[in-house]
């Protein structure tokens, strides 16, 4: 009789604890001990364990529910905090063949500070990025797995290598058949020299071929126009801005007026005219209509302050200079050269665009517009550095007036919904691929702590702080 007893008290303790060793569900990788940041509603899912297993996470349970899993690696997260990898939604691949091994060796750099995904924005380095993007899947290169928009879409003699030059609304098709066959994966248009009606006949033809499209404009046309026809994604803060003014209308007309004359009215002596004129009520009414839209906005803030500030900072000894190429070191000397010409006046009315750039965001977020945290970071872009430029935008979206939780929707599930990827990326749920990165300190409490970082799990492979370190030596010029 004690012997049934005993052994059914055995039984209801197997029990409670899920099965026995031989019943448990194997999988690559457990962690346990940690609290889970839900970037959704903003909150942390404390003492939580993660099952992972061939990179996707196969449960998230407390302990004893975790019991009826098991793995040959267990990481103990002993109370830190688990975010979904970050997404970095504008950076840039390029230089040509030239600097193609050393733009390969900044991928590694995002992966050490915890950039699992990056949006590139669009370069003359699309046959690279393939091999890359085929590489890093096979696990034969450590890099972010690579969202690419290929060649840019510009007008004739355009700024930027590589660029798909369309003259006419004739060339729009031929355009877009070209990027399809090479399998990009979203449009990206660029302002340098396209005409205004080639412009929204490529996010029209965009849309109707359900290829998301995101972009510069000219001035020749509104934010409202490009809208209209179907724009997904606006880069940079310029465009919203200038349809915050009351005037943007007539500031639109004069514009397209003048392109035929001696003297067509320039980018930035446009911006004058709208800085003096943008409205706040005006602009959040707008906001609000992008918001119906879902058109997203990358504002970019971090890289304009670098910019701005290249005249008095001194970069050269930067520590993350060291793992910048040769090649890409001498295209920051364009920017620097252009900063240090530039008259006072000009630096101060850049500053005082961009304290009203950051008027925006809290407005924006208000309005409901999707905003997508990008760093700008690449070749030509003066010291905005793989990886770390990230974290930077995220602490000045916390600046300009987000909670470290919006900001932080920015650099993970909002990237994911705009790209069409929320169904595997973006959140720490059950099912999705297990990018995630493990925080000695809760990044709802100071943004600055996603730099924070103890390890980097990447599509469920572990890399810890050794690991992390060794990656930045390995690409240490």
């Amino acid at each position: 009789m004690k012997l049934l007893s005993a052994l059914a008290l055995c039984l209801s303790l197997l029990f409670a604890s899920g099965c026995s060793e031989s019943q448990k569900t194997s999988a690559d990788l457990i962690i346990t001990n940690a609290n889970v940041v839900d970037v959704a509603s903003g909150k942390v899912l404390p003492k939580r364990s993660l099952a992972i297993n061939d990179g996707i996470i196969l449960a998230i349970a407390d302990t004893e529910a975790a019991n009826q899993y098991k793995a040959d690696t267990t990481l103990d997260a002993q109370g830190r905090y688990v975010i979904p990898g970050l997404w970095d939604n504008h950076i840039h691949l390029r230089g040509g063949e030239a600097l193609a091994e050393e733009n390969r060796n900044l991928l590694p750099l995002y992966i050490a500070n915890g950039v699992t995904t990056v949006r590139d924005a669009g370069g003359d380095l699309y046959p690279a990025i393939r091999q890359w993007r085929d590489q890093i899947k096979a696990g034969k290169l450590i890099g972010p797995r690579i969202i690419s928009a290929g060649p840019k879409l510009d007008g004739p003699n355009a700024t930027w290598e590589g660029s798909i030059e369309v003259a006419s609304v004739a060339e729009v098709p031929a355009a877009l058949d070209s990027l399809q066959q090479l399998g990009v994966d979203f449009v990206k248009i660029y302002d340098s020299t396209i005409s205004g009606d080639v412009f929204l006949a490529i996010v029209r033809e965009a849309e109707a071929r359900g290829m998301l499209v995101a972009g510069h404009m000219p001035f020749t046309v509104s934010l409202g126009e490009a809208i209209g026809s179907g724009l997904d994604i606006t880069e940079h803060l310029y465009y919203a801005f200038k349809s915050g003014s009351p005037r943007e209308d007539s500031l639109t007309a004069a514009i397209r007026a003048s392109q035929q004359t001696a003297k067509p009215i320039g980018f930035y002596t446009a911006l004058h005219s709208l800085h003096d004129s943008y409205d706040p009520a005006t602009a959040k009414a707008f906001f609000r209509r992008m918001a119906d839209a879902n058109t997203a906005v990358v504002p970019t803030l971090h890289i304009s302050r670098v910019l701005n500030n290249l005249q008095q900072d001194d970069h050269s000894t930067d520590p993350y200079l060291a793992y910048i190429g040769a090649g890409i070191e001498e295209t920051y000397a364009r920017r620097v050269n252009s900063a240090r010409a530039q008259p006072a006046e000009a630096v101060e009315f850049m500053r005082s665009l961009n304290a009203k750039f950051h008027s925006m965001i809290p407005d924006m977020q208000a309005a409901g517009v999707i905003i997508l945290a990008g760093s700008d970071a690449g070749a030509y872009n003066s010291y905005t550095y793989p990886g770390p430029s990230l974290h930077k935008e995220l602490e000045l979206l916390v600046e300009a007036g987000l909670t470290p939780a919006q900001a932080l929707r920015a650099a993970t599930i909002n990237g994911a919904k705009v790209m069409g990827r929320s169904a595997k990326y973006g959140t720490v749920e059950k099912g999705k691929v297990a990018d995630l990165v493990l925080l000695d300190q809760n990044p709802l409490k100071n943004i600055s702590h996603t730099q924070r970082i103890h390890t980097v799990i990447l599509g469920g492979k572990a890399y810890g702080a050794k690991d992390l370190q060794q990656l930045l030596e390995g690409v240490k010029q």
